[in-house]
């Protein structure tokens, strides 16, 4: 070998040797007193989101010698500590972290061995819910619901919704025909959605509520306060009386026509345009020619109607919400004349026209302005919404002013009068 061949050799050796010394000594520094030993981890670590809090869940399968473990947050500024008891199989870790802020939130866990020695840290995070998710909840729309007539049921169709919303069910409140009351729980389904409310009581409103699943494995279900609803029905037969088709009526004196509604209406003096004095009638009219008896005012003869008035107030106070009066009539008249169908509050009656502006609502049949030289044979269904804020009684009738023009004069005949709770 050459000589240069000896001092490169040498000095490969020499390199060796201190880098050995180096790594020696690093190990020196940090193994003292042993190698380092670290307890098994937990296998399988799962976190479920809850209100204000956490499920932390694990499995131990592999270290026998685990004694707990503990979960950090907060930046570890917050802890928890569990003793285990192992098993000679796999055991189960189950931990609920209260008291959380809202908002995702980071966790550490590590297991301890009897030992003292750590885990490894397994990282992991989860959303957590509170009072911002729920005020940002809504309870599922109602996009109708109705009486059923055939079966006696309310039919609710649902609003859809997406998917992934979160809306688990909707707990539905209501009482029967018999009075009985019902808590009816209903899955979701996202779209194209119905319930079907049995021997639903006519005139009643349900109350509901909605469940919301902040995410599929979350722990805690968020509910909506309860809140009514009514259900869209013909509620004319609960709350008025003798209000058509073919209404009654009492004919006047030595008339076989024309008379004054039998009650519950209530016929003012304005409106008992033929006849005079205590003998006075009016409202009614039923012949022969006729198949039915009708609300009516007719100035053949120059009897005008000046104020009238022909109201009833409801059996009962209608419950709180929205309402419709609709109704259909057959006129003929000429200007000047007006008539108008009003629902007011109270059992005092309907206003003057002067006053219509006091009522609960109301619509022209017809008011001079909306009325040519003549008006002939007019058939129409008209309708006017009103809302009650609380349980009252309602007057609801008609009221107006008829010219009589002599021969021929005008008339107005309402075949019947319906309310609906919207």
């Amino acid at each position: 070998m050459s000589k240069i061949k000896k001092i490169l050799w040498a000095v490969a050796g020499l390199m060796m040797a201190i880098a050995c010394s180096k790594m020696d000594d690093y190990k020196s520094k940090y193994t003292q007193g042993g190698p380092i030993t670290y307890a098994g981890k937990m296998d399988s670590v799962q976190i479920f989101s809850g209100r204000n809090r956490v499920k932390v869940t694990g499995l131990f399968t592999s270290d026998p010698n685990i004694v707990k473990y503990r979960v950090f947050w907060n930046s570890r500024q917050d802890s928890v500590e569990v003793a285990v008891k192992r098993t000679a199989g796999v055991d189960t870790a189950s931990l609920i972290v209260a008291n959380l802020p809202e908002g995702v939130q980071s966790f550490e866990i590590r297991t301890y061995d009897n030992a003292g020695n750590s885990s490894v840290p397994v990282y992991m995070s989860a959303s957590v819910y509170g009072d911002l998710y729920q005020s940002s909840l809504v309870n599922r729309g109602i996009a109708d619901a109705s009486y059923q007539k055939n079966d006696g049921s309310a039919l609710i169709t649902w609003a859809d919704v997406n998917s992934d919303a979160g809306v688990l069910s909707m707990e539905v409140r209501y009482v029967d025909s018999d009075d009985v009351s019902h808590d009816t729980v209903v899955t979701s389904v996202p779209s194209k959605q119905t319930s079907s409310l049995p021997i639903y009581k006519l005139g009643s409103s349900l109350t509901y509520t909605t469940a919301y699943l902040p995410n599929p494995t979350a722990i805690d279900t968020f509910y909506l306060p309860f809140q009514p609803h009514s259900v869209k029905a013909d509620v004319t037969a609960i709350y008025l009386s003798n209000a058509g088709p073919n209404f009654t009526g009492t004919y006047g004196l030595n008339d076989g026509r024309f008379g004054t509604l039998n009650a519950p209406w209530i016929t003012n003096t304005g409106a008992m345009n033929k006849g005079s004095g205590s003998t006075a009638y009016g409202g009614y009219e039923h012949a022969s020619w006729q198949s039915q008896g009708v609300l009516t005012w007719e100035t053949w003869g120059n009897t005008p109607v000046v104020d009238g008035k022909i109201y009833q107030v409801t059996s009962s106070s209608l419950p709180a919400g929205s309402y419709t009066v609709s109704f259909k009539y057959y006129s003929e008249i000429q200007q000047n004349s007006s008539m108008y169908c009003v629902a007011a509050a109270g059992a005092s009656g309907i206003p003057s026209v002067a006053d219509l502006s006091t009522a609960l609502g109301s619509v022209a049949l017809f008011n001079g302005a909306n009325v040519g030289t003549t008006s002939p044979n007019v058939t129409e269904t008209k309708s006017f919404n009103f809302t009650l804020t609380s349980p009252q009684v309602v007057s609801i009738g008609y009221l107006g002013n008829l010219v009589g023009n002599g021969n021929p004069g005008q008339y107005v005949q309402v075949q019947y009068i319906q309310l609906i709770q919207n």
